[in-house]
């Protein structure tokens, strides 16, 4: 196995590492193990099909349904007194 250095991490990108270590029960070695085993994981191009495949099957379910924009949802969401916080 390879041993790699990060040097000059900001100190509150390690303070959430170790606090995401131990809600996970790891080390902050192995936190930092997972998280960059999960970020090349080979799985990309079987996740983008599943998306793309749902995507299709929710346009041919909503095909030829009339829609509204989502300005107009928007702006009665508002003029209800749900606005932005």
């Amino acid at each position: 196995m390879a041993t790699i250095n990060v040097r000059q991490l900001d100190a509150g990108v390690v303070r959430r590492l170790k606090r995401r270590a131990a809600l996970n029960n790891r080390s902050l070695e192995g936190e930092v193990r997972d998280i960059l085993q999960r970020a090349v994981a080979d799985d990309m191009p079987e996740r983008r099909a599943s998306f793309l495949a749902l995507a299709a099957r929710l346009r041919r379910g909503t095909e030829g349904r009339e829609h509204t924009p989502a300005e107009v949802l928007i702006r009665e969401d508002r003029d209800r007194g749900h606005g932005a916080c």
